[in-house]
């Protein structure tokens, strides 16, 4: 009787595994939705997250602004600001939002696809401010407070984003894409006279971001990651009744938008 070494144990463990793992990767994979990239047109809805902030540029100092007045303020703290004094803000915290939509898709070809988005976003920016690099309380006469820590502006966009989708050749069930495009977007938030921050409402967007398509057995799930550059200066007018400084130290503001968005289609 003739008896296995145990180098030729090893060696016939070797073929078996590699021959398993040759019969494993050339197991089929099951194809979900093959004709669902073939479709002219399809519908689906969104979900997402979104973190709003500001691009700012300041007056330094802020006489620069011919609109700005030195004012006393009766506040028996003191904190007036001068035209010889700087004045500059930034965003005090990340607040998360929340976006909601509908997806109208369009076939342009194998690879291109057109996507109108339209939905509704809701978010909140905090603003804190400084005035010589020392921390500036914020004055809100309607604010419930007169010394607040930050100046806070909440919107409701109405969103119409109007995006082309580029896409890889499937793998098996995954496909990436990017897309790019435009979106107007208006704030319909209540806003009055007396705000210490007051930006326009409407605004065009730059767009871009990257996807991955995730074809399941009912549908397509997709997450993509998207930035939203605003177009338009949004510094607006100033309070009534309240320190105009907060409004005049700003001399351009423009909206960023980060999304999150889980498309189910």
């Amino acid at each position: 009787m003739q008896t296995c070494t145990p180098l030729k144990k090893q060696l016939f463990i070797i073929v078996f595994m590699m021959a398993g793992l040759t019969s494993f990767g050339q197991k089929p994979h099951v194809l979900n939705l093959t004709n669902f990239d073939n479709k002219k047109i399809h519908f689906g809805f969104t979900l997402g997250l979104n973190v709003q902030d500001y691009r700012l540029a300041h007056w330094a100092p802020i006489g620069r602004n011919p609109d700005f007045e030195e004012k006393v303020w009766n506040n028996a703290a003191g904190g007036e600001v001068l035209a010889t004094d700087t004045v500059r803000s930034d965003m005090a915290t990340i607040n998360p939002g929340l976006t909601v939509g509908v997806v109208t898709n369009l076939r342009l070809g194998e690879y291109f696809d057109l996507r109108v988005l339209p939905g509704l976003s809701f978010g909140e920016r905090r603003l804190i401010f400084t005035k010589n690099q020392e921390y500036l309380p914020v004055y809100d006469i309607y604010g419930g407070t007169t010394d607040l820590k930050y100046v806070s502006v909440k919107s409701t966009y109405i969103d119409f984003p109007v995006l082309v989708k580029y896409k890889s050749s499937r793998l098996n069930n995954q496909r990436p894409y990017i897309i790019s495009g435009f979106a107007y977007r208006i704030d319909i938030s209540k806003t009055g006279e007396e705000d210490l921050l007051q930006p326009k409402r409407g605004s065009f967007f730059f767009e871009a971001g990257v996807g991955l398509d995730s074809y399941l057995r009912f549908f397509r799930f997709s997450t993509e990651l998207k930035v939203s550059l605003g177009l338009k200066n949004l510094v607006g007018d100033k309070p009534v009744e309240q320190r105009e400084y907060y409004s005049d130290a700003i001399g351009q503001m423009y909206s960023n938008i980060f999304t999150l968005s889980f498309h189910f289609e």
